[in-house]
């Protein structure tokens, strides 16, 4: 495995880190989580079953993530998903099967959204739609949201290894330009969400609701009893792989 990322130049100056393996189709992509980065388990565990199987695959880092450029306190949602349908749109051609964990799975639906056709199927894991607004802004107390407010910038301690994660107010307002729960989600491809039942940081009934409103009929939601947010235990990493295969045994060009 090549340890050494590419670097695509956004039109704005960044360089989007990623790593993309050449093989079959549809080209799957790994779509990162809030603080996290594309060396985690979940992708290069993913990474590896799509190199011994021949499948075509794609992760990257975010700005402000990992070995891309930039500043995480400048980064947002919008950001974020600009980034992954960069590197998509610049590094692959024809069908995708879009893979997002936690954030990541919010980016996939916004990615999804605009490419459209091309995406074959999507696996979500721990999905975190409008997280921002549900799991952030909404639980803030009264004098953490007048700190938001005046400084634009909030540090919460952090449940995972990432340590205190920052947000802010800018993060918060664009993250209501995106956000997907509300509504409908016109996307009709096959869904898979997976959650863990014990997961600290995103309850379980998101991947529910978020099941409830895709317009797809093809929707599997997977429960994992003992599961945290992380879902990255050897069994874990298996269902990941295993539901990978079963949706591309069913999508892949004849």
């Amino acid at each position: 495995m090549n340890d050494e990322p590419q670097y695509l130049k956004t039109p704005d100056g960044a360089s989007i880190a990623y790593h993309h393996t050449p093989g079959r189709m549809p080209t799957v992509v790994f779509l990162s989580g809030f603080a996290s980065h594309m060396g985690g388990a979940k992708a290069t565990h993913l990474e590896v079953w799509c190199r011994e199987h021949g499948q075509a695959f794609l992760r990257l880092d975010y700005q402000g993530h990992g070995e891309s450029s930039g500043n995480f306190e400048d980064g947002t949602v919008g950001v974020w998903a600009g980034d992954a349908l960069a590197v998509i749109e610049a590094v692959t051609e024809g069908p995708v099967l879009l893979v997002g964990s936690s954030m990541g799975a919010w980016i996939m639906l916004i990615a999804a959204r605009r490419l459209g056709a091309r995406v074959r199927a999507l696996v979500g894991i721990a999905s975190a739609p409008d997280f921002t607004e549900e799991l952030i802004h909404a639980q803030l107390t009264g004098d953490q949201r007048a700190m938001l407010n005046s400084e634009g910038r909030l540090e919460r301690p952090s449940t995972d290894d990432h340590g205190a994660n920052v947000v802010t107010l800018r993060m918060i307002e664009d993250g209501r330009n995106h956000l997907q729960l509300g509504e409908v989600i016109p996307i009709e491809c096959p869904v898979r969400l997976i959650h863990g039942l014990e997961d600290p940081d995103v309850p379980w009934e998101i991947s529910l609701r978020l099941c409830d409103r895709l317009d797809s009929l093809d929707v599997r939601v997977t429960l994992v009893k003992g599961g945290g947010h992380r879902m990255s235990t050897p069994a874990q990493l298996e269902l990941l792989t295993g539901t990978v295969a079963e949706l591309l045994a069913h999508v892949e060009p004849a």
